[in-house]
């Protein structure tokens, strides 16, 4: 097989949870760019289906369905949906994840300091990253494990990695009123451990899983933000949201047919120092 096949979906149905967010949208993009048949999932039915249609209308084959990945009812009406429309679940992308981002005036408050972080917040982080990806993976793996193949790929962060850098969030002219919470962090280092179980335990039925973790990404942040960001990563800029796709791709391909419980991290190099 030549390598510019091995990077193809033909034929190949993947889920994407999250499908209306930044990345999200960049995810189902690429998949249905590279020819697989694309499920689009979020909250929002309605947006599911539009942005689906706005796909198709480029030559895509994708579809929107409506999930809250936190009910398992939903998470069981997702895949039967999915297997009823097209037979067969070859990709999951564990996407969906609330982060409480320095552009959201919602979290940009003393509220945000771990001392007051709200437990209601660290909660609904949680459920959403990790128990979404807890009952997608079970409802799909399933199905992946008696067909023999399959891959799922969680996204992370490089703030499972590493621990935020609160000065990126000071302000030159003014307390700092932002700080990065223990939530988003916590939930991503559990998606990476949640990763190699999968893989440990998925293994000998073909099913493979790895995490992808991506850097920050610029989507109109304030201008000392994006600055500091850049100047602390080797490549000197913050991501743009088509960056990330071709390692999606990659990951959902035959191309990185042996590779599991791997955690490709994608970040400008801001991990390296």
């Amino acid at each position: 097989m030549s390598g510019e096949c091995q990077f193809r979906l033909d034929g190949k149905v993947a889920i994407v949870t999250g499908a209306l967010g930044l990345l999200g949208r960049r995810h189902c993009e690429a998949l249905a760019q590279a020819s697989a048949r694309v499920i689009a999932t979020d909250l929002d039915a309605g947006a599911c289906e539009d942005f689906a249609g706005s796909l198709r209308a480029r030559g895509c084959d994708v579809a929107g369905i409506g999930a809250d990945i936190t009910r398992p009812d939903d998470v069981q009406q997702l895949c039967a949906r999915t297997l009823e429309q097209w037979g067969a679940i070859d990709v999951l992308v564990n996407n969906a994840a609330l982060n409480d981002a320095v552009e959201s005036p919602l979290t940009a408050s003393d509220a945000s300091r771990f001392e007051n972080y709200p437990l209601a917040l660290f909660s609904r982080v949680m459920d959403v990253a990790v128990t979404g990806t807890f009952l997608c993976s079970q409802a799909v793996g399933r199905h992946m494990a008696k067909r023999g193949r399959g891959s799922i790929i969680n996204i992370a962060s490089t703030y499972g990695i590493v621990g935020p850098d609160q000065s990126l969030y000071a302000p030159p002219d003014g307390p700092q009123r932002f700080f990065k919470s223990p939530a988003y962090p916590a939930a991503k280092g559990a998606v990476l451990s949640f990763t190699r179980f999968l893989a440990a335990y998925y293994g000998a039925h073909g099913v493979r899983v790895n995490a992808l973790s991506p850097g920050g990404v610029r989507n109109g942040q304030d201008a000392f933000f994006v600055e500091r960001y850049a100047n602390r990563t080797p490549l000197g800029r913050m991501a743009e949201p088509t960056d990330y796709q071709g390692a999606l791709v990659f990951l959902a391909s035959d191309a990185s047919a042996y590779m599991t419980g791997a955690n490709l991290v994608v970040d400008g190099g801001f991990t390296a120092w």
